[in-house]
């Protein structure tokens, strides 16, 4: 199948593009939003193929995945076909909603084009799909080539953004576990972290938009993941530290509770009872292999690739024939 979608989530992406069709991924001059193209920071087959605007006209386009709405216009400009109508389409909602949740209606409600595909079972619940048709396919991961060690007594954090998205990933409440052990913030946007936050550099060190690979060598080597986010998606990099292998201090909010047993790590509502764990792990590292062990095999039994790529096959071949 030819499969076009945009580069919109790096890590979802990578897992998707793993699949035995080939994608063609938009690519403009500028590499903006709607052409960023291959990614740089993740490994990509080569199955993945760059295609400009021009190019998709010629195209031959089996199914189209929408991430975003105004995707639905681009497409309709750049193929000369209309998604939904003159070839198959999914559109794929990665976030939780926003505004006035529960009520939050989503922009693809009350469509008869399209099936509407979550990535949890909570944004399937909290969004208002209206009549559109829904499915859900979790998360996959391309396994870590790495496992955990957790020879370093500080806790590993992955977010983007956490000045500008503040309160929705829990960055006001990293002093609070800083006090406990020393933290490693990895993502996008996280430079000057420290000094925003007031703490000292040799409590909390960013590290920028580091390699996907290279980034997972080094969570390997801490002793602990942090998950602080009050309202956001299942975070992919979540679930691939618990494919290393490592332990998870997390808020039991949105799907975390559903996706980290208890035996794999601690999840709550209350900060001081995540903190004590953070403080327990710091401490015992017998403990936190133990958990970590726990979280490997949840990851890989729940969220491994072929069990994502599997789902994926089912659905678009279901969407292409329905089309057909």
């Amino acid at each position: 199948m030819n499969v076009l979608l945009w580069h919109v989530h790096g890590s979802w992406t990578t897992s998707f593009v793993h699949g035995r069709h080939r994608y063609l991924v938009p690519v403009t001059p500028d590499r903006g939003p709607y052409g960023l193209g291959r990614a740089r920071t993740y490994a990509w087959p080569a199955n993945a193929v760059e295609v400009t605007p021009q190019e998709l006209a010629r195209a031959e386009v089996d199914l189209v995945i929408l991430q975003r709405p105004e995707e639905l216009e681009l497409a309709r400009r750049w193929l000369g076909r209309r998604p939904g109508r003159d070839l198959p389409a999914i559109y794929v909602e990665h976030n939780t909603p926003k505004g006035d949740v529960p009520n939050t209606r989503h922009p693809m409600a009350d469509r008869d084009d399209l099936l509407l595909t979550h990535v949890t079972y909570f944004n399937e619940l909290f969004w208002d799909n209206g009549g559109t048709r829904t499915a859900v396919v979790e998360h996959g991961v391309v396994a870590p080539a790495v496992e955990w060690t957790g020879e370093l007594d500080r806790l590993a954090v992955v977010i983007n953004e956490p000045v500008r998205r503040w309160r929705v990933t829990g960055t006001d409440l990293l002093p609070r576990f800083a006090e406990i052990a020393p933290l490693d913030v990895y993502g996008m946007g996280v430079a000057g972290l420290a000094d925003r936050l007031g703490l000292p550099p040799e409590r909390l060190t960013s590290h920028d938009d580091v390699p996907q690979h290279a980034m997972h060598a080094e969570l390997a080597r801490r002793r602990a993941y942090l998950h602080l986010c009050r309202w956001t998606s299942l975070g992919l990099s979540l679930v691939e530290a618990m494919s290393i292998g490592m332990p998870v201090v997390a808020l039991a909010t949105t799907e975390a509770v559903e996706a980290v047993p208890p035996d794999a790590g601690a999840l709550s509502t209350r900060v001081d009872t995540l903190v004590e764990a953070a403080r327990w792990l710091a401490a015992d590292r017998d403990a936190a292999y133990r958990l970590g062990a726990r979280a490997r095999e949840v990851a890989k039994e729940r969220f491994g690739l072929d069990r994502f790529l599997a789902d994926w096959d089912r659905l678009m071949e279901e969407e292409t024939c329905a089309s057909r």
